[in-house]
């Protein structure tokens, strides 16, 4: 397979490059790195994202270019449509008319977050987004659908994730750690959010699962992909972090109305795992424990 991934240098497009070239038999079309250099969502457009597929010649693009600031979406709902929904629709028109496979990568946003059973949502469950981060990603999906509706021979999967950490920092856990060594600066607890419940997934792992449905027969379709024994609040999360850093501050559980924020995130947003070709992945924790050492290592805290 020759694959395209969009957003090549951001927080997921790096993982999912790596694991293409760590995949026997798959390999990055050239120039398969798609930055915004190739590929601007603000200005993108059906027929300038078929030249590059004529020019990569990729059997399918993985489309993780986004824009993911949630609190800039609210601030301006009209640019999130562009990048999250128009340029998404447009790429996809693009693939389908000329046989490309397309894997749209989509949030749990898409979710209102008002379940109260303790059940993850499924592909299936009613979708109603509460914010414009998620209204914009769920109108990609359904533009990106659209198209993928006239088409023959190309197939396309939506992949639904949560709560996104790896490399190259910036991430939650990152910001807990600096947020922690300004709350021992200062004699003070660590406030974290007690009320958002959610589904950590490391990238480097859900990147393999997205290279693992590609050569699945069963790529078509909405898939849910998170690490194992999520259904965690951010104050659970900022714990295993600190814990796992070996770092002493007491933390203060708040809800989230402590903060002001321009957008209102799910406060349920579990998604429930479905079945993957090379089954589940691993825990959220054990991914963490990979991956705090390296921030500890970046920045300790003093």
């Amino acid at each position: 397979m020759r694959v395209s991934v969009t957003g090549a240098t951001g927080r997921l497009g790096r993982p999912l490059l790596a694991a293409v070239q760590r995949t026997p038999g798959d390999v990055a079309a050239p120039g398969g790195g798609w930055t915004r250099a190739d590929l601007d969502l603000d200005t993108v457009t059906s027929e300038g994202a078929a030249r590059l597929l004529r020019r990569d010649r990729p059997d399918v693009v993985i489309h993780a270019a986004a824009w993911t600031d949630v609190d800039g979406c609210a601030r301006d709902p009209d640019l999130a449509y562009q990048r999250n929904a128009v340029a998404a629709g447009r790429l996809a028109t693009a693939c389908a008319e000329r046989g490309v496979d397309l894997v749209l990568v989509s949030t749990n946003e898409v979710f209102d977050g008002h379940r109260t059973d303790g059940v993850g949502y499924g592909p299936d469950d009613p979708v109603g987004p509460i914010n414009p981060y998620g209204q914009s990603k769920l109108e990609g999906e359904g533009l990106a659908a659209e198209a993928f509706e006239r088409a023959d021979k190309a197939r396309l999967a939506i992949v639904r994730t949560a709560w996104l950490f790896g490399p190259p920092g910036s991430d939650f856990p990152a910001k807990i750690l600096a947020a922690a060594a300004r709350a021992r600066s200062a004699h003070e607890p660590l406030r974290a959010v007690s009320d958002e419940i959610g589904s950590p997934t490391y990238t480097g792992d859900l990147a393999v699962a997205i290279l693992a449905l590609l050569r699945s027969i069963d790529l078509e379709g909405v898939h849910h992909v998170v690490n194992a024994d999520g259904e965690i609040s951010r104050a659970v999360w900022a714990r295993a972090v600190l814990d796992l850093a070996a770092v002493d501050v007491a933390i203060d559980e708040v809800p989230a109305s402590t903060w002001r924020r321009a957008s209102t995130p799910p406060r349920w947003g579990v998604l429930a795992p479905t079945a993957l070709p090379g089954g589940p992945l691993r825990s959220w924790r054990a991914a963490l424990a990979e991956h705090v050492p390296t921030l500890v290592e970046a920045a300790p805290v003093r």
